[in-house]
């Protein structure tokens, strides 16, 4: 379970949300009632979109490099002080962000928030990744706000540097199937071009997930964020073994970390200890990768601010076009 659809209940910052869904999100547990098997996905028909030309290719493409910490609630972020943040951030080493952006459930509700943020974070050098929360039903209307909040320019002529879709598996939700997979991912990239960086947000490999559609999910994106939260394993074998069997996609892998208190979810009590998440960075780093993020900023203790600071192993340099990840990493 995703930490998103573990606090589905949360109070969100407030803002005027999209018309979404009569059906709530989905609960601590999963949404209530039964999965509907939807069978076969045709892709959308879509007209142009007239943010297209908002979000026209850049020269080169930009994808995050270094540490990163993912913002889900603002209000619960250093109390949604915008300053407060970009000063953290620069003190932790940090190069990113990730932003939630909004979700299928409750629409783009973070425009007040990111009007601020934007040009706090680019002038200080932090780039900023939108992630918004599919349903993958219907795909027009998750497609349609991903291209408001790719396309969202602040006063200050600011947007954000890159989108991820979170694609979650049907317990938290979304009505995954691969032909909705790939559809909603063809319809994305139609409506920003090929020179928009976008980040395909994803559960960790593993037995439990063999019914993942990981090559469909993931097949037109530019990057692959696995959620790598170790709960009660080893935090440098998981990151391993994900970086291992996402490689065969041939696309650059950021591996999300926990620092969270898993326990809810079987996991040990509290947030995972400094030692734990050095050894995550640095198995991520061995296998290959360029970058790597937390979730999130407002579940981690100072003890885990501190270690993440503290580990200055990755390069701050960005990133242009594509980082190939080699297949034969060793893993669990």
């Amino acid at each position: 379970m995703t930490p998103l659809a573990r606090e589905a209940g949360d109070p969100l910052a407030p803002a005027a949300p999209a018309k979404v869904d009569a059906a709530g999100p989905p609960g601590p547990s999963g949404p209530s009632g039964p999965f509907i098997d939807l069978g076969p996905t045709a892709a959308p028909t879509l007209s142009p979109s007239p943010l297209l030309q908002a979000v026209a290719p850049a020269a080169t493409k930009w994808l995050p490099t270094g540490k990163g910490r993912w913002i889900y609630l603002p209000q619960a972020t250093e109390g949604g002080n915008v300053a407060g943040i970009v000063a953290k951030a620069k003190a932790t080493g940090l190069t990113y962000l990730w932003v939630r952006m909004g979700s299928a459930w409750d629409g783009f509700n973070v425009v007040p928030f990111l009007n601020n943020l934007l040009p706090a974070a680019h002038a200080a050098g932090v780039k900023v990744v939108g992630w918004d929360f599919p349903k993958l039903e219907p795909i027009e209307a998750d497609v349609a706000r991903a291209l408001a909040m790719i396309g969202h320019t602040t006063p200050s002529g600011d947007r954000i540097d890159a989108f991820s879709a979170d694609i979650e598996t049907r317990a938290e939700g979304t009505r995954l199937t691969a032909d909705a997979a790939r559809a909603y991912g063809a319809a994305l990239r139609a409506g920003v071009g090929d020179g928009y960086p976008l980040i395909a947000t994803v559960p960790r490999p593993s037995k439990q997930r063999s019914f993942f559609p990981y090559g469909d999910v993931t097949a037109s994106y530019d990057a692959i964020a696995p959620m790598v939260y170790w709960l009660n394993r080893q935090p440098d074998t998981d990151v391993a073994g994900a970086i291992r069997d996402l490689a065969q996609f041939g696309k650059p892998i950021f591996p999300i970390g926990q620092a969270y208190d898993g326990s809810p979810e079987g996991g040990g009590k509290g947030v995972p200890p400094p030692d734990e998440l050095r050894r995550f960075m640095a198995a991520a780093k061995s296998a290959g990768a360029t970058s790597l993020s937390f979730w999130s900023w407002q579940h981690a203790n100072e003890p885990a601010w501190a270690a993440i600071g503290a580990y200055a192993e990755l390069a701050a340099a960005e990133v242009l076009g594509t980082v190939v990840i080699a297949p034969d990493r060793p893993g669990a």
